[in-house]
């Protein structure tokens, strides 16, 4: 399983980088995903990156404001979000990037607000 960890309160403009620790598995053979989701809305997908880190994935809504990386030597992946907006507010998660899924651990809670 994959938890996500490291969210809170940020005002707009803001920055909170996040942490995603595996148990059980080693994360240095998957590509990571990291997904969000916000009250009535779908899970979307929002930054990639393999096991080589090379090329990530960024969604054109943080692309240019999040960057991912990963240290497989401590099996944690990071997502470092700045210029943090209000409609960045989701429950934040990682997982595989897919197409199959592991469990989706509890996520962690980020709010954008003044």
């Amino acid at each position: 399983q994959l938890q996500a960890s490291g969210g809170g309160l940020a005002q707009p403009g803001g920055s909170l980088t996040l942490s995603c620790v595996a148990s059980g598995i080693s994360l240095d053979v998957y590509s990571i995903g990291w997904f969000r989701q916000a009250p009535g809305k779908e899970r979307e997908g929002i930054a990639y990156i393999s096991p080589s880190m090379s090329r990530p994935y960024y969604a054109s809504s943080v692309k240019g404001r999040f960057s991912t990386s990963r240290d497989n030597a401590k099996n944690t992946v990071y997502l470092q979000m700045n210029s943090l907006k209000p409609e960045d507010t989701a429950v934040y998660y990682c997982n595989r990037a897919g197409p199959t899924f592991l469990n989706w651990g509890q996520g962690t809670q980020v709010t954008v607000s003044s």
